[in-house]
């Protein structure tokens, strides 16, 4: 079994090879003048089996070629089998056709990864589970569920805890953590009362007095999150925690989160957010790095990955 990081998240890749007890390999990725990549595999790579880690966040397109060429040049030194390893998968939220002529660009991202040699797809959280069916090779998808329930019982001591989803697309996440934690449950239900009028949210369930924790796959300008929050505050919840996996904070998401009425707000390392969030007491970021060494393992040995989550 070999590691090769991308140059997205070396941090991330660097915990995973020292969790399996193996080195990086020495692979040299430059960016040409012009913006053109160039990938050089300096060890044999013959019939080995090979985990590419790439998270493939900002600069989104850029990593995409990236990690596309890396696995060329994989294919090309005859390895074995080449894994795609991708802790965010980009696109995910563009899994269908919105209008008569736009495109399913998380398909066609699925498409480059199989023609340019990928064997297997590990990734985590997709937004859309829909898109394991984009693919034709095996795709592992990986659930923060299990690191968060562990890190809200040791951190949020209490037996009045309700998890929220922050919009109807994330009840079953949210209702998967409530299960496992013998919480409730309730849903920030968006809505506009006639056309041209503000986003109204509604609470569905009680969150009087209890201690709301938001889940949710991703938060991109944070509004969302921010605005359920301040829903749940009014209604009186006593307060809010918010558990993310995927921090893609863009714009002035940060500032936004910093100033809500949300207590904690926990990420995973999916995405390298560390210069991001460093100054504020806000935020805290978790570790999936050993959920993702674990399940290399077990590919690369022929075990189940679905018991990680049982």
């Amino acid at each position: 079994m070999k590691i090769i990081s991308c140059t997205n998240n070396r941090d991330l890749s660097k915990e995973i090879a020292k969790k399996l007890n193996k080195k990086l390999v020495d692979t040299k990725i430059i960016r040409f003048a012009d913006g053109e990549v160039y990938v050089e595999i300096n060890e044999n790579m013959r019939g080995q089996d090979v985990f590419v880690i790439q998270s493939t966040c900002t600069p989104v397109n850029d990593s995409i070629m990236e990690l596309l060429i890396c696995i060329d040049a994989l294919r090309r030194a005859s390895a074995k089998s080449i894994t795609a390893v991708l802790p965010y998968f980009a696109y995910a939220r563009q899994d269908r056709k919105v209008s008569p002529r736009s495109p399913i660009s998380a398909k066609l991202f699925a498409n480059l990864l199989m023609v340019s040699g990928t064997s297997r797809v590990l990734t985590m959280d997709l937004h859309a589970n829909q898109i394991q069916g984009f693919f034709d090779i095996p795709v592992d998808n990986l659930f923060a569920a299990p690191i968060f329930v562990q890190h809200i019982k040791k951190n949020i001591k209490s037996k009045n805890l309700v998890c929220v989803a922050p919009d109807v697309g994330g009840v079953e996440r949210a209702r998967a953590i409530a299960k496992r934690l013998s919480a409730d449950l309730a849903i920030i239900d968006k809505r506009r009362s006639g056309p041209g009028t503000s986003e109204v949210m509604n609470v569905i369930g009680d969150v009087r007095n209890k201690i709301c924790v938001i889940i949710d796959d991703l938060v991109d300008s944070g509004g969302t999150i921010v605005n359920a929050a301040a829903a749940l505050k009014s209604k009186g919840a006593k307060d809010v925690y918010a558990y993310v996996v995927h921090g893609v904070l863009t714009g002035e998401a940060v500032k936004k989160i910093n100033t809500s009425k949300i207590k904690k707000f926990i990420i995973s390392n999916s995405i390298m957010n560390t210069k991001k969030i460093k100054k504020s007491a806000k935020f805290q970021t978790i570790s999936v790095g050993t959920l993702f060494a674990e399940a290399i393992k077990r590919i690369s040995i022929s075990k189940s990955v679905s018991k990680l989550f049982k």
